[in-house]
C-alpha cells in the first residue's frame, strides 16, 4: 500500500453557484433542494420527459429551482460545478463538455462527503459485485450491538444526504457504495473500507473490466485504519496494493480457511480474529460460531466476517460482533428458506442476478434442482456451470436468455436433465416450480439462482421471488 498526506476535501461555499443536476429520481431530486437550501442557482437537466418526470419538475420548479426535460446532453451555460445521478455513463456529452470546460462532476456520495460538518461520524465503506447489502446490513447491526448510533445508508436505505444533514447525529455510518457512486467521488476518504470480490458487471457503464475494478478501489484511497480485502479473490487484495492510504493503514483479510495473521477466519465452526489482537502471530479472538450467521452459506460467512473486520477496525469488542449476527436477518428473496415439501428444500435467491452471485449460491447446497435464467446481460455461464455440474439433480430454464445457459449446460454438465420452458407468461414461475418438483427427490433442495435479470418476465428480482414462494406454498398447501 503506498502512503500519502490525505487532505480533507476544501469546503465547498455554494451560496450563489451556478450548479446543475444531471438527472431527476432518487438521488437528483434530494440533490437539487439540498443545493437550493444552500443558497446555490440550480438548473437539474434530465433526458426523460415522463409523467413521473414532469411531477417531479413541478415540484421542484415550485421551489424555484429551473428543469429541462428532455436535453440531459448539453451544458447549461455558467456551470460551475455538476451534481450528477450515480448511473448516468460517463461517456455522456454532458460529462465530455464539462470536461472541456473544466467543470467538475459529482455523485451524490460526493455531495454528502463535502456537506459533513466538522465532527461528522465516520464512514465503514463496503462495495464489490456481491454482498454489499447484506454485508452492510451485518455491519450497521453489529455498531448497534456495540451501542453505537448508526445506519445502514449510501445504496440501500437511508439517503446518504439525509445521514449527513438530517437531524439525528450518528458515530459512524456503515455505507453501502456501487461502482457507479465510487466513480464520481474523488474526495471520499473512509475510517475503513472494504471490497467483497470482484466479478464482471456493469461493464457496459465502465467499458471495462479495469475500469470497473479501478472504480471500485477507489473506496481504499486514503482509508485511515484497515483496507479490508478477500483473500480468495486477489483482485481485491492488488486494489488495496495500489491504494494511495494513511500512514499506519493495515491491509486485513478474510478467508473462510484457517487465518494468518492479519486476518479474519475460520477455524472449527467458529469465526475468528487474528487482526485485532495482541500479538496476532500468536493470538486469536473467538467472535462468533458460524451457527450465528444466518444463513450460514459459505458466501455469507465471508459477508459476515467482511463486516466483523470493518467493526473491529472500528474498535468493536468481540461480543457485540456475536451478538450484532445473531440479531441480523437477512433481507428477501436472499438464499430465503420457503419451505420443506415432502423432504425436499425449496430456497429462494432470486437476488442471485449475476453469474458470480449464482456461483456462490449453487456452492451452498448439494444435490441441487437449479431453476435458472432471464436476461443474461451479456454474461457467459461456461465457468458457473463448470464449476456446478457435479451438485446438479437436474435444471429448469426459464426466461429471454435461457438458451446460453441450456448451451453452457449441454457442454459442461451433459448428464444433468434439463427442462427448458418456452413461456413468460404469468405462470411461467409456477410451472417451473411443478417442473422442479417432478426432478427433485428427498434430500435434494430446488434453489431459485437464476444467473440473470428478470426484467424480460418480471417487474424486480422481489418479484420473481415472490412468485416462486408463492407457487413453492401451492405445493405445500396442496399435499397437506
Amino acid at each position: 500500500m503506498g502512503s500519502g498526506q490525505v487532505t480533507s476535501s476544501e469546503p465547498f461555499d455554494f451560496q450563489g453557484k451556478h450548479v446543475t443536476v444531471a438527472g431527476l429520481g432518487v438521488s437528483g431530486v434530494p440533490a437539487a433542494k439540498v443545493l437550493h437550501g444552500l443558497g446555490a442557482s440550480v438548473t437539474v437537466v434530465n433526458d426523460g420527459a415522463d409523467e413521473r418526470a414532469r411531477a417531479q419538475a413541478a415540484e421542484l420548479e415550485a421551489l424555484g429551482i429551473t428543469v429541462r426535460l428532455g436535453d440531459g446532453d448539453t451544458l447549461p451555460e455558467g456551470s460551475e460545478l455538476i451534481v450528477t445521478a450515480p448511473g448516468w455513463k460517463p461517456d455522456k456529452p454532458l460529462f465530455a463538455a464539462a470536461e472541456q470546460a473544466g467543470v467538475p462532476v459529482w455523485g451524490d456520495v460526493e455531495l454528502a462527503w463535502r456537506l459533513r460538518g466538522p465532527d461528522a461520524a465516520d464512514w465503514l465503506a463496503v462495495t464489490g459485485t456481491n454482498g454489499k447489502t447484506t454485508t452492510v446490513q451485518m455491519l450497521a447491526s453489529i455498531l448497534k450491538a456495540a451501542g453505537l448510533r448508526t445506519a445502514a445508508v449510501g445504496n440501500i436505505g437511508v439517503s446518504l444526504l439525509d445521514a449527513v444533514l438530517g437531524e439525528e447525529r450518528y458515530d459512524v455510518l456503515a455505507v453501502e457504495l456501487s461502482s457507479y457512486q465510487l466513480h464520481w467521488a474523488p474526495s471520499l476518504r473512509a475510517h475503513s473500507a472494504t471490497v467483497l470480490n470482484l466479478a464482471p458487471d456493469h461493464l457496459d457503464w465502465h467499458g471495462s473490466m479495469e475500469a470497473y475494478a479501478a472504480d471500485k478501489g477507489r473506496i481504499y484511497e486514503g482509508n485511515r485504519v484497515a483496507c479490508v480485502y478477500n483473500v480468495a479473490d486477489k483482485a481485491t487484495e492488488d486494489l488495496v496494493r495500489e491504494a494511495d492510504v494513511e500512514e499506519g493503514c493495515r491491509a486485513v483479510g478474510f478467508t473462510l480457511g484457517t487465518p494468518g495473521p492479519s486476518q479474519l477466519g475460520v477455524v472449527e465452526g467458529l469465526l475468528v480474529d487474528r487482526a485485532f489482537v495482541e500479538d496476532r502471530h500468536k493470538n486469536a479472538q473467538e467472535l462468533a460460531e458460524v451457527g450465528d450467521v444466518n444463513p450460514p452459506a459459505p458466501h455469507n460467512i465471508a459477508n459476515a466476517l467482511a463486516a466483523a473486520a470493518l467493526a473491529r477496525a472500528y474498535g468493536v469488542p468481540a461480543r457485540a460482533v456475536r451478538d450484532g449476527l445473531r440479531a441480523f436477518t437477512p433481507d428477501a428473496h436472499r438464499i430465503a428458506h420457503v419451505a420443506d415439501v415432502d423432504g425436499v428444500a425449496w430456497v429462494d435467491d432470486s437476488k442471485a442476478t449475476n453469474t458470480h452471485a449464482a456461483e456462490a449460491s449453487l456452492a451452498a447446497y448439494e444435490p441441487i434442482v437449479w431453476i435458472a435464467g432471464g436476461l443474461a446481460k451479456g454474461a457467459t455461464f461456461d465457468e458457473l456451470v463448470a464449476k456446478s455440474a457435479k451438485r446438479l439433480r437436474g435444471a429448469v430454464l426459464i426466461g429471454a436468455d435461457r438458451a446460453l445457459i441450456r448451451e453452457a449446460l449441454a457442454r459442461h454438465a451433459p448428464q444433468v436433465p434439463v427442462v427448458d420452458l418456452d413461456r413468460t407468461d404469468t405462470g411461467a414461475m409456477r410451472a417451473a416450480v411443478q417442473e422442479a418438483r417432478r426432478l427433485a427427490r428427498a434430500g435434494d433442495t430446488v434453489l431459485l439462482a437464476p444467473a440473470c435479470a428478470s426484467m424480460d418476465m418480471f417487474a424486480n428480482y422481489n418479484k420473481r421471488g415472490d412468485a416462486f414462494a408463492d407457487a413453492v406454498r401451492e405445493l405445500g398447501s396442496a399435499d397437506g
